[in-house]
C-alpha cells in the first residue's frame, strides 16, 4: 500500500491475496530482498525462487537455500546482454537511486542549483560533480543539469568521457581515463594501490570547490573503490554536501557512514541506504517488470516453469540448484 497499489488492485488483476505460510507454499516466489533463515525454512522443497540476493556475500543463505533444495535465482546476476536489458534490476533502481540522490543533496545543501537573476542580485549557480558514470552517475549528472547547476563528472571506464558530455556535463582528470579499467560485461574493475592514489589526487584538487558531490562508483562482489578522503572533505567549503550511494558496500568517501549523515568540517557527507525505497511507486513498476520478465523467460509455452541451465540468461542467475555443466 506504500507504494500506492491497494490489496484491490492486485485481486482486480487476478491475484489472491494470501498471507506469509501461502506465500512460501508457492512453487515460485519472488520477492525483493534475500530471505530471511525462518522464510527460507518455511519454503517448499524443491520451490523456486528469484531475489536480490547478494551472493558474494550470503554464504549462510544461499547454504540454507542449497539444503532446501530452492532453486534460486539471484537478480544482481542478470547479464549485460541486449536481451536481457529489461530484466536488469540493478539498473532500474540504480535510475532511480542517481535521480533521488540529487534531490537529497540539493535538500540538504543551503544553496540554490540554478543561476537566478533576483532584484537582490544574481546568484552563481552550485557547482556539481558526479563520480562514476553508470546508470546512477549519468542519470545524477541528467537531473543535476536540469535542475540547473554547472556539473562535472569522472568514470575510469574508456567510453564514459563521451556519456559524461552527451548529459552536457565537463570531464574531470580525462588523462586517468581508459586502459584496461572494465570488465567484459561492462562493469569497473578494481584498481592498483597506485591508479587509485592517482585518481584521489585528481579529484582531490577539482573537489575543493565544489557544492555538491554525488559518488556512485561501485564494483560488483567488491567493496567500493574510495576516492574521497577526509583530507580532501576538509579542503571543501562548508556547507558543501556528498552523498555517497556507495554507502552500502563500504563508501567511496573516507567519512562515509551508512544510514548517517556526518559533519566534517561543515561539509555534510551523506550515506543513503536503499533510496529507491524512498520513491516507492515507480521503483516498484521498474522492478515488477524486471522480475515478470525474467519470469515469463522462465516459463514455457505450457506455462510451466522450464529452467534451462544452459541458457545465457538463466544459467548466469543460478546460485543454487540445477546449475549449468
Amino acid at each position: 500500500m506504500k507504494a500506492g497499489f491497494p490489496d484491490s488492485a492486485y485481486e482486480a488483476a487476478g491475484a489472491t491475496i494470501t498471507d506469509a505460510e501461502g506465500a512460501y507454499a508457492a512453487d515460485l516466489l519472488c520477492k525483493v530482498q534475500k530471505p530471511t533463515a525462518g522464510e527460507i525454512a518455511s519454503m517448499r522443497a524443491g520451490a523456486h525462487l528469484v531475489s536480490l540476493l547478494q551472493p558474494s556475500a550470503s554464504g549462510e543463505a544461499i547454504a540454507a537455500l542449497e539444503a532446501r533444495g530452492v532453486t534460486a535465482f539471484a537478480l544482481e546476476l542478470v547479464p549485460r546482454i541486449t536481451r536481457a536489458q529489461s530484466m536488469d534490476v540493478l539498473s532500474s533502481q540504480a535510475t532511480v537511486s542517481g535521480y533521488k540522490a540529487v534531490l537529497v543533496g540539493a535538500s540538504a545543501l543551503g544553496k540554490f542549483l540554478p543561476m537566478l537573476t533576483t532584484a537582490a542580485g544574481s546568484i552563481a549557480p552550485s557547482k556539481c560533480c558526479v563520480l562514476g558514470a553508470g546508470v546512477a552517475g549519468l542519470q545524477a549528472i541528467a537531473t543535476a543539469r536540469r535542475l540547473g547547476a554547472v556539473v562535472s563528472g569522472f568514470d575510469i571506464r574508456a567510453a564514459a568521457a563521451e556519456q559524461i558530455r552527451s548529459l552536457g556535463a565537463t570531464v574531470v582528470a580525462e588523462n586517468l581515463i581508459g586502459g584496461d579499467s572494465e570488465t567484459a560485461g561492462g562493469y569497473a574493475k578494481e584498481q592498483s594501490g597506485e591508479r587509485q592514489a592517482a585518481v584521489q589526487a585528481a579529484l582531490a584538487q577539482h573537489l575543493a570547490s565544489m557544492d555538491l558531490v554525488i559518488t556512485t562508483a561501485q564494483i560488483p562482489g567488491r567493496t567500493a573503490p574510495r576516492l574521497i578522503s577526509t583530507a580532501t572533505v576538509r579542503t571543501m567549503s562548508p556547507g558543501a554536501v556528498i552523498v555517497d550511494l556507495a554507502a552500502e558496500s563500504g563508501g567511496n568517501c573516507e567519512a562515509t557512514i551508512a544510514g548517517e549523515t556526518v559533519d566534517i568540517a561543515g561539509v555534510h557527507v551523506i550515506g543513503p541506504i536503499n533510496l529507491p525505497a524512498t520513491m516507492p511507486t515507480h521503483a516498484s513498476q521498474m522492478l515488477s517488470r524486471n522480475i515478470l520478465t525474467f519470469v515469463q523467460h522462465l516459463l514455457g509455452k505450457d506455462g510451466k516453469l522450464a529452467v534451462d541451465a544452459a541458457d545465457e540468461i538463466t544459467g548466469a542467475m543460478i546460485v543454487t540448484g540445477r546449475k549449468p555443466s
